[in-house]
């Protein structure tokens, strides 16, 4: 439309000077025939203004004609010249012809002079071929004349003396002045045209006059009107769908709680060995539905563009350790090895999003760990240029080229019939997108038969401060490792070596023995000697009791897995380590600052069913717990556990109730109250706000808050949080992380309290 107001505007522009000129020139030549005096310039003018007429009203025609046959006895040259020259003329005087043709503009409105009108009348012409209205008003808004296409689409074949609301146009303002939005009841229908306005002056007598034209938009309109109602369309289905599993994901985590709360509380009875089994199938089936749940909200973020990373500074080589400490007890249960390396070059702290770097780990290590009966799975961590590279390398079965083309799509998965009804097929998609959103990559390479190897890659921006190297830590130490060829081997001496330790391997105890005596006998000395559970009774038939090896003063360190640390004798050796290693663990204890096991606090992070039994009664017992849930079995599984710990627990099912006790005075005041957020009786956010305010209101100290909710969006656990409330527990919920919140947030409010 700006290119059609742009041709307006020059054609109305030319138009002027060109009836100025005509008009200048008569009222000159009137002028100079008053007077007498016409100059000499002026008599020049009319002679070959008639001359250039008669020419281009036959005479051309004529002389070309005659020049032909003159000249035809002259040449092939002469013949062509006369030929073209009568062809223009002929040309010309059929435009001439075609132009002299009567107009609706060829009778003058009044008041507007014959000489506009011809402009005006070509004006018009030139906007019928183009389908487009025409239309000269004055500034009374009267029209004075109006093109063929106008009077055809409003039905008025004479419209002059009318204003366009007299015939029924309807204006709308446009984006800009004199731009018009025009809706016009035509012969095919309501049609809405673009108008646009342009002041000229008529050079005969000066008048002022409106010139407008209009384009037919409707089919424009017709489509971002479609185009509008499509994304609006959009966002409401994509709205529905996100309600629909907010509410899908409640209703499902809610009997959830309570299945895999109960299983708990049943593995903390006496029961046979067959029942025992029962009871694994049901948690195992029952965390099989809960990744479900959180795989399907994850895709429909990612799926509606409400994903969005949180990149702070974290270590990634203890976020690597924790992920693998929480995969490691599947893997063991399946008698496979799983271990983890980190290069000493990448730097402690890096900047990306923890969170979401934690479920692609997960996923994609899981995914291996879930795939491979045989052997194990070594995860390998280190920098490349600006680039983290984390490959994750299995013995699993391999994947054929279309298996590798189609890993990464939605429910797409692998294996055996068995395998995939563990799975949702949605993790490597899920993983895929959000190491995209990094500004990574994650790519698989695999043969059938030999095993995978995934690759995880994502730009990093590291910090001068950050850069120093860890290669250095360990140099001196001179360690053999007694253990069998597997991931947790490999995975230890990458860690000594990286570390700028010496790493030798055996894998029995002959072999070892021979070993210490030719590194003696070159005056090379170990200084410690690591041995795998699995190569206990090696080391005590070769080792343990042999004097030559004693006089060598080697530090001896047992490496065991956690779930069988108890089931083995310990007093041949100096220290121990868990496996899958720590770095920090292997440092300390090679460098003799400790002895014993570690605390392994990632076996119940932020995992449910890694948790061995609930912590023994009197954790921070005694304690007055207001619980409200309207669930009763999530009601009956929380009050057993916290009655189980030592609590006291009054049980609401109503907010109002809620707040009526969480109000009182006095003794019966409770110390802590723990409520689900959707409950009879309102909204579990405005339950909070009203609670902070009656207790500012009546100056009573704040009571801990901890809040249950089925609803895993961040949104909703920062508008929580705001609102009061002291923690956010996502159902299902585990037993041992619910007692050591409660035990959290009750010493943290007695500190407070002696604080007042």
């Amino acid at each position: 439309m700006q290119g059609l107001g742009q041709l307006h505007e020059r054609l109305a522009a030319a138009f002027g000077r060109h009836t100025a000129h005509h008009d200048g020139e008569r009222h000159s030549d009137a002028a100079a025939g008053r007077t007498g005096h016409t100059s000499s310039q002026t008599q020049h003018n009319r002679v070959h203004h008639r001359l250039l007429s008669w020419w281009l009203g036959g005479l051309g025609v004529v002389a070309g004609s005659l020049l032909v046959i003159v000249t035809q006895a002259g040449g092939p040259l002469l013949v062509s010249t006369g030929l073209g020259v009568a062809a223009l003329s002929f040309i010309v005087l059929l435009a001439t012809l075609s132009a002299a043709r009567p107009r609706r503009f060829s009778k003058p409105p009044r008041g507007v002079s014959s000489a506009w009108s011809k402009g005006a009348a070509l004006f018009a012409d030139i906007h019928d071929a183009l389908g487009d209205i025409a239309v000269t008003r004055n500034m009374d808004r009267r029209i004075v004349g109006a093109n063929e296409t106008f009077r055809r689409l409003t039905g008025r074949l004479n419209p002059e003396g009318l204003t366009c609301e007299e015939i029924g146009i309807a204006f709308r303002p446009g984006p800009a002045p004199h731009r018009f939005e025009v809706e016009i009841s035509t012969p095919e229908g309501q049609r809405i045209y673009f108008w646009r306005d342009i002041i000229t002056r008529d050079p005969a007598n000066g008048q002022l006059l409106l010139q407008s034209i209009a384009r037919d938009v409707t089919e424009e309109r017709l489509t971002a009107q479609a185009r509008e109602d499509a994304r609006q369309k959009a966002e409401y289905n994509s709205a529905a769908k996100s309600r629909l599993l907010a509410t899908v994901s409640h209703e499902i985590r809610t009997p959830l709680s309570g299945i895999l709360g109960m299983t708990h509380l049943l593995t903390e009875t006496r029961l046979t060995q067959e029942q025992q089994n029962y009871l694994t199938g049901i948690r195992q089936s029952g965390y099989a539905l809960t990744q479900l749940v959180e795989d399907l909200l994850d895709f429909s973020t990612i799926e509606v563009g409400r994903f969005h990373l949180r990149p702070r500074a974290e270590s990634l080589r203890k976020l690597l350790e924790s992920v693998v400490e929480m995969l490691a007890h599947r893997a063991h249960d399946k008698g496979i090895e799983i271990g983890a390396t980190v290069s000493s070059d990448l730097p402690e702290l890096m900047s990306f999003d923890p969170a979401r770097l934690r479920q692609v780990l997960f996923n994609v290590i899981g995914n291996a760990v879930k795939f491979t009966q045989t052997g194990g799975v070594f995860v390998r961590a280190s920098l490349q240029a600006n680039e983290v590279l984390i490959s994750v390398t299995d013995t699993g079965p391999g994947m054929t080229e279309e298996e590798q083309n189609r890993i990464f799509g939605e429910f797409e998965q692998g294996g055996t019939a068995m395998e995939k009804s563990s799975g949702t097929g949605l993790g490597l998609s899920i993983s895929a997108r959000i190491i995209r959103e990094f500004g990574g990559s994650l790519t698989v390479s695999s043969e059938k038969g030999t095993g995978s190897e995934f690759s995880i890659r994502f730009p990093t921006d590291i910090p001068e401060e950050s850069r120093a190297s860890r290669n250095g830590v360990l140099v001196g130490s001179v360690v053999l490792l007694l253990a069998p060829i597997g991931a947790a081997r490999m995975a230890i001496s990458e860690t000594i070596t990286t570390l700028g330790g010496d790493c030798h391997l055996v894998t029995d105890g002959a072999s070892a023995h021979e070993m210490l005596l030719a590194m003696t006998a070159r005056g090379y000395r170990p200084t410690d000697i690591i041995v795998d559970h699995r190569m206990s009774a090696e080391f005590a038939e070769h080792l343990a009791d042999r004097a030559e090896i004693a006089a060598l003063g080697l530090r001896k360190i047992f490496l065991v897995n956690p779930e069988e640390r108890n089931a083995h004798p310990l007093d041949l050796f100096d220290a121990w380590l868990i496996r899958p290693l720590r770095e920090q663990s292997l440092i300390d204890v090679l460098r003799g600052r400790m002895r014993g096991m570690e605390k392994r606090d990632a076996l119940n992070d932020n995992q449910p069913g890694f948790s061995i039994s609930i912590p023994d009664a009197g954790i921070q017992g005694g304690l007055r717990i207001l619980l409200a849930e309207d669930d009763p079995i999530n009601a009956m599984l929380i009050r057993a556990m916290l009655e189980k710990a030592g609590h006291a627990v009054q049980h609401v099912e109503h907010f109002e109730t809620l707040l009526d006790c969480a109000l009182s005075e006095g003794s019966v005041r409770p110390d802590i109250v723990i409520s689900d957020l959707s409950m009879p009786g309102g909204d579990g956010i405005d339950m909070l706000g009203r609670l902070r305010g009656h207790e500012r209101r009546l100056d009573i100290p704040p009571v801990p808050i901890i809040v249950l909710t089925a609803d895993k969006r961040d949104e909703s656990r920062r508008q929580v949080l705001l609102n009061g409330a002291n923690r956010v527990m996502v159902k299902p919920v585990d037993p041992i992380r619910l007692l050591t919140e409660v035990q959290a947030v009750a010493a943290l409010s007695a500190r407070r309290a002696e604080a007042r």
